[in-house]
C-alpha cells in the first residue's frame, strides 16, 4: 500500500513513459485549458480529471497485514481517470493524430505500471511497494461524455482525446490497528465458556391491553415470542432520557409463547410519574442463572402513552382558544410536546413542571381559529412521538374519554 502521494506518482510514471514516445515532445499534466499555453510543438496532456472507489478492496484490510484476531482498517482504494490529448505541431491534426497513435500503442504494450516504472519517480513515495498490481485499461468515452468533459474546460478548443483507466491504487489507513493480547484463560479459573440449560428466548411482539396502540401505565402488556420462561428472568426497560434502566418480575407463569408482565400503577407510587417518563422504551429480558453472567433477549420497542389528567375548558366559543391540559407522567426536559387538536398539531406555550416528583405537568396550548360545530373535538397528547390514548374502555363498549373532548360553540 502506499501513501498519499500515490496519485501524483502515477501521474508522473505515466508523463515520464510517455515522455519516451516521440524524442522531444513535450509531456504535460495540466488541464487542457491551459495546457497549450502558446506553444506550437508537438504535446502529449495528461489530466487527471476524476476518481473513484473500487469498492473490492474497500470492506477489508490486504491480506497478510493482520493476524488472526487482530484488527487493520482497509485502505482507500481509487481509480484514477485521465485524459490524454494530443497536440500535433502548430496544431497540425496529422501530426497530432501521429502522436496519439505512439502513445496509445505504448500503453497498449504496456497495460502494467511494475515497480521498476514507479520506484524514484517522486521521492518518499513507496507506491512500488505496492503488493496489487497497477492496471492502465482504456476508459471508453461516448460523444456524449467526451463533450460534456470538454464543456467543463471552459475556454479550451477540443482536440483529439481518449480516456484511460489506472487501477487500483491504494493508500493506506493513517488508522492505527489493534493487536489483542492472546486469551490465557476463558472465565475464572478457567472455567470455560458458560452454558444456558435451556433455549434462549426470542422476542417477536407485544400485545396491548384492550387492543390499544401502546402502554399506559397500570397496563398489562403481553410479550409475544419463543421459548419464554418467567424463571430467573427479569423484564429491562430502557428510556433515552433515564441513566438507568427499569427491571421489573413478569407475572408467574409458565407459556413458551405468551408471557405477562405488570406495569405499575400510579395508585400504586406517588413518584411514578416522574420515574416513568412518557416515549418509547426498548424492552429485553433479562435471563440470569446462578453463578452465570446475564444475556439479553432481541431488543422490542414499547411505547408508553401520557395520560391527560385535566383539560381545561371543556367548552369554549369558536375563535382562539386557549387549552390547559395536566398530565402524567411528568414531561421531563427537552422532551417535545405537542397537541393534537383535531388536524392540526399545536406547539405548547408553556410547560411546566413542579419539583415535587408527585405533581402533574401543566401545558397551555392556543388553538387558533377553532371552529364551532354539533360534535366534540377530540384532543390528544403526544409527548416523545407518542401519543396519549384518547378512549375510555371502562364501559360496555369502548367510546372517547370526555375528559379528552373539547366542544366548540
Amino acid at each position: 500500500m502506499s501513501t498519499p502521494a500515490a496519485m501524483a506518482t502515477v501521474t508522473a510514471t505515466l508523463q515520464h513513459l510517455l515522455a519516451n514516445v516521440v524524442p522531444g515532445a513535450a509531456v504535460t499534466t495540466q488541464p487542457p485549458s491551459t495546457a497549450r499555453n502558446g506553444g506550437n510543438g508537438e504535446q502529449l496532456n495528461i489530466f487527471l480529471y476524476s476518481t473513484y472507489y473500487n469498492t473490492a478492496f474497500s470492506n477489508a484490510p490486504m491480506p497478510g497485514e493482520t493476524r488472526h484476531g487482530e484488527h487493520a482498517y482497509p485502505p482507500m482504494p481509487l481509480v484514477l481517470r485521465y485524459l490524454i490529448t494530443a497536440y500535433g505541431a502548430n496544431d497540425d491534426d496529422i501530426s497530432g493524430q501521429q502522436l496519439m497513435g505512439q502513445a496509445m500503442s505504448l500503453l497498449h504494450d504496456h497495460p502494467l505500471l511494475g515497480p521498476t516504472d514507479i520506484v524514484g519517480i517522486i521521492p518518499d513515495s513507496n507506491l512500488h511497494q505496492q503488493i496489487e498490481r497497477i492496471r492502465i485499461t482504456p476508459d471508453v468515452l461516448t460523444l456524449d461524455d467526451m463533450s460534456k468533459l470538454w464543456a467543463s474546460f471552459q475556454s479550451a478548443e477540443y482536440r483529439l482525446s481518449t480516456g484511460y483507466e489506472v487501477s487500483v491504487v491504494l493508500i493506506e489507513s493513517t488508522r492505527a490497528g489493534r493487536a489483542p493480547l492472546p486469551v490465557l484463560t476463558r472465565g475464572e479459573q478457567d472455567q470455560g465458556v458458560d452454558v444456558v440449560p435451556e433455549p434462549s428466548a426470542l422476542l417477536s411482539g407485544v400485545r396491548y391491553a384492550n387492543q390499544k396502540p401502546g402502554a399506559e401505565l397500570g397496563d398489562i402488556i403481553t410479550l409475544l415470542g419463543e421459548q419464554l420462561s418467567t424463571e430467573h428472568t427479569r423484564v429491562r426497560l430502557l428510556h433515552p432520557r433515564l441513566a438507568d434502566p427499569i427491571e421489573i418480575q413478569p407475572q408467574a407463569g409458565f407459556n413458551e409463547t405468551e408471557m405477562d408482565v405488570q406495569l405499575p400503577a400510579l395508585a400504586d407510587d406517588a413518584q411514578l410519574g416522574f420515574n416513568w417518563p412518557a416515549g418509547f422504551y426498548t424492552l429485553n429480558l433479562v435471563k440470569q442463572f446462578p453463578d452465570t453472567p446475564a444475556w439479553l433477549s432481541n431488543p422490542l420497542s414499547m411505547p408508553l402513552s401520557p395520560q391527560i389528567e385535566t383539560l381545561t375548558p371543556t367548552t369554549a366559543p369558536a375563535g382562539d382558544v386557549v387549552l390547559s391540559i395536566e398530565c402524567l407522567p411528568q414531561i421531563k426536559t427537552d422532551q417535545p410536546v405537542a397537541l393534537l387538536f383535531s388536524d392540526q398539531i399545536v406547539a405548547p406555550d408553556a410547560v411546566v413542571t413542579p419539583a415535587d416528583p408527585t405533581a402533574t405537568s401543566t401545558l397551555t396550548f392556543t388553538v387558533r381559529n377553532a371552529v364551532a360545530r354539533a360534535t366534540p373535538y377530540v384532543v390528544r397528547l403526544r409527548v416523545d412521538g407518542v401519543d396519549s390514548i384518547p378512549v375510555d374502555f371502562s364501559a360496555a363498549t369502548p367510546q372517547f374519554a370526555t375528559n379528552q373532548q373539547v366542544t366548540i360553540t
